[in-house]
This record gives C-alpha cells, sequence and structure tokens, in this order.
C-alpha cells in the first residue's frame, strides 16, 4: 500500500517522501550544474542520512573514478561480444555531457562524485541505485526494427558532432533544469519503442532500489527528470527481478532470425526448379549485389580503409545467411587489425569523441564505427536483395 504523505521541498530541487515511517529525500540535478553540485553537498551535510543512493550502476562509477579505464579495453573482445553499439551511445551521451560540461564548467558526473565525496564525510553507506548500463541499452536495442536501429545510430552521429552554439540565456536555463533529462524525453518521443526501457523502467527501478536501502532517513541523487516518475511509482509493488533480467528472446523473435535465410534458399531452390537448372545468375546477382555494394559502401562512409570495405563487401552476402555473425564483426575485426588502436587511443577516447575530427583521428572509435556501418549496410542490403530476388521470381511465375 503506498502511504506517501504530501512532499515537503525545503528545496524546489529536494522533495520529500515519507514512506512506512522513513524518510526519502529525492534530490533532483541537472547533471551539468555547479548550483546542483553545491546543492547535493549541502542537503546530505545538513541531513546527514544513513544512506545516500546516487543514480550509477557500477559501470558508470568505475567510468567516472577510474581513469585507465579505457586503456584495459581490448578492441577485438567488444567486436566479438557485440558489444559496439553499446560502447557507442556511451560515448555518445558521454560527448554530449561533455561538450556542455565545458561551457557550464563542471565535469558531468561531479554531482555524483560530490554525493559520493559527502557520504563518506556524513558516514552515510552508499548505494549505486541505477540498472546496470549494458542491460538498459540491451533491453533499449533489443526492441528496436532494422529502420528504428538506424534512426538511432543517425542520433548517435548527431550526439557526437552537433557542436550547436549555445546563447547566455540558454545557458542559465541549463544551470537549473535537467537537460539531459528532457534530451532523453525528446529522444523517445522520436522513437518511441525506447521510452519503456531507457526512462519508466528505470524511474520504477530507481525508487525501489531507494525503498530497499537500508536506514530511517535517506536522500537519494537523481536527474530531475527521474524524479516525477520515481515518485508515482513510490510505495507500489514492482518485481525488480524482472527488470534486471535481459528477456528471453521468444520462438518468433528466433524464427524472425531465420526467415532471410529460409526466404534466399526457397528462392533459389525454386528458380532451380522453374528454369531446370538454368541461368540462375540473375537471383544470384539480385543477392549478391545489393548485400556487397550497401556492406562495402556503409563501411567506406565510416571512414574505414579499402581493404575493410572489400571484406564486408565480400562476407555481407554469407554472413546474412547466418544470423550467428554479422558483417560488422568481420569488418571491425578486420579495421582493428589494420589500424591497431594504441593505449594513447584508448586513453583519449573520451576527449576525442567531442568532436567529428576527433572521432575520426581516433583508431579506437573510428574501429567502432565501421563496424556498426557495416552491420546496418549489410541488413539495408539483405532486405533490398530478397525483394529484388521475390520480384525476379514473380516475373518467372507470369
Amino acid at each position: 500500500m503506498n502511504d506517501t504523505q504530501p512532499p515537503r521541498t525545503p528545496s524546489e530541487n529536494v522533495t520529500v517522501i515519507e514512506l512506512g515511517g522513513r524518510t526519502i529525500h529525492i534530490v533532483g540535478t541537472a547533471h551539468v550544474s555547479r548550483q546542483s553540485v553545491e546543492e547535493v553537498q549541502r542537503v546530505i551535510r545538513e541531513i546527514r542520512p544513513q544512506t545516500v543512493c546516487i543514480e550509477l550502476d557500477a559501470n558508470r562509477l568505475e567510468a567516472l573514478t577510474d581513469s585507465s579505464r579505457w586503456r584495459k579495453l581490448d578492441i577485438f573482445q567488444v567486436i566479438r561480444q557485440r558489444k559496439v553499439p553499446f560502447l557507442l551511445a556511451n560515448l555518445a551521451l558521454s560527448a554530449y555531457q561533455a561538450r556542455l560540461g565545458e561551457k557550464l564548467g563542471v565535469k558531468p558526473g561531479a554531482e555524483m562524485l560530490a554525493a559520493l565525496e559527502a557520504a563518506e564525510e556524513v558516514g552515510a553507506e552508499v548505494v549505486l541505485a541505477d540498472r546496470d548500463i549494458q542491460i538498459t541499452l540491451k533491453r533499449t536495442w533489443g526492441g528496436l526494427s532494422l529502420w528504428s536501429r538506424l534512426k538511432l545510430f543517425g542520433a548517435l552521429l548527431t550526439g557526437f558532432f552537433d557542436d550547436e552554439e549555445i546563447t547566455e540565456e540558454q545557458l542559465e536555463e541549463l544551470k537549473h533544469g535537467d537537460l539531459l533529462g528532457e534530451m532523453m524525453k525528446e529522444f523517445a518521443e522520436s522513437l518511441p519503442q525506447v521510452k519503456t526501457p531507457l526512462i519508466d523502467e528505470r524511474d520504477i527501478y530507481l525508487i525501489k532500489k531507494v525503498e530497499q536501502a537500508p536506514g530511517e532517513v535517506i536522500v537519494a541523487v537523481v536527474g530531475a527528470a527521474h524524479v516525477p516518475g520515481m515518485v508515482r511509482h513510490a510505495g507500489q509493488p514492482q518485481d525488480l527481478a524482472a527488470l534486471e533480467t535481459l528477456p528471453r528472446p521468444s520462438r518468433a523473435i528466433g524464427m524472425i532470425k531465420w526467415i532471410i535465410p529460409t526466404l534466399v534458399l526457397v528462392a533459389f531452390t525454386w528458380g532451380y526448379f522453374k528454369l531446370q537448372g538454368q541461368d540462375l545468375s540473375h537471383l544470384l546477382v539480385a543477392w549478391v549485389l545489393p548485400n556487397a555494394l550497401f556492406a562495402g559502401l556503409f563501411s567506406l562512409l565510416a571512414g574505414s580503409r579499402w581493404l575493410t570495405a572489400a571484406s564486408a563487401f565480400v562476407a555481407s552476402p554469407i554472413t546474412s545467411l547466418n544470423p550467428t555473425i554479422q558483417a560488422g564483426m568481420v569488418a571491425g575485426l578486420v579495421e582493428a587489425w589494420l589500424r591497431r588502436p594504441t593505449v594513447e587511443d584508448c586513453e583519449k577516447v573520451r576527449e576525442d569523441s567531442r568532436t567529428l575530427r576527433g572521432l575520426y583521428r581516433n583508431r579506437f572509435t573510428r574501429v567502432l564505427l565501421v563496424s556498426v556501418a557495416a552491420s546496418l549496410g549489410s541488413a539495408v542490403g539483405a532486405y533490398v536483395g530478397i525483394g529484388w530476388m521475390i520480384a525476379l521470381l514473380n516475373r518467372l511465375a507470369v
């Protein structure tokens, strides 16, 4: 039963919930605001809670506190384990925050580090309240269609390259609002499939982790955009384990992966009998040509070496028939072998990701872009190829 009371707000950015005899102070921050940093420190030092909950998971905490984290990454393992899209998404978001932080004179995530520091000062226990970023991204990516994934890739590129000047008036607004949260909401409106895993589920997850935290007085430090959803779900029963688990693909989804290979096989079989084994070259060209061209072209557009584009060109018609491997994996491994990202490249990933020139100059990020682009090109080519084959077979049937 939800026994929350009307919130008492000592500050417009602090929402107070009374729940089951415990007091929860939710501090809504702007993520890149010096004022938020100062307010987080003030609230924790004045209230002296038993527990401080922060909107971070273990991976993001490590990213904020471990300067050598990128040096430890193995580009070949990232590609083989199919983590490229998720790593790019992290980088795009970090690049966007970093550019805002530079304009506002505050490091992204500074309010979370301030919460950690203040919690240590008052002897409070720290709880990482957000869901693992890998789970969030995988649940988001898994629910997208090919077209939606293309739109997402475009949005990621915008996040990397958009360096629009911000006026003084806008800077003042940024100091008092959660721009990152608002950006996420706008993004969810353009891609409705991402709203549930990226925003709604995390609102629920955050408030449940806060409710599970020990102590009678708790301070939760989260982005201001999460506060309304957290308050709305406070005290309501939720299955937290379900939100932490990657849903197993249904049989239908598993079968979808094999639709194109099956259609291609059926097309060639039908064409073989229809043509009595003669002149199957047209069907072969209809399948191979778009697969190869789109994969190779997308690789080149992402800045690949010619040998990488050639490998995507050759691999795509084959990998499109095997859902267990992608043309992007082949192209990424070849590009990584040709470019050989150095330790210095890894250390400068975050800095270089802030600009178009840096993104392409850095060998590590260039490999990531090439890998994703080749996979998307291969997927587009497969759809074009199967459509072309069906059109040819329709003409034969007439």
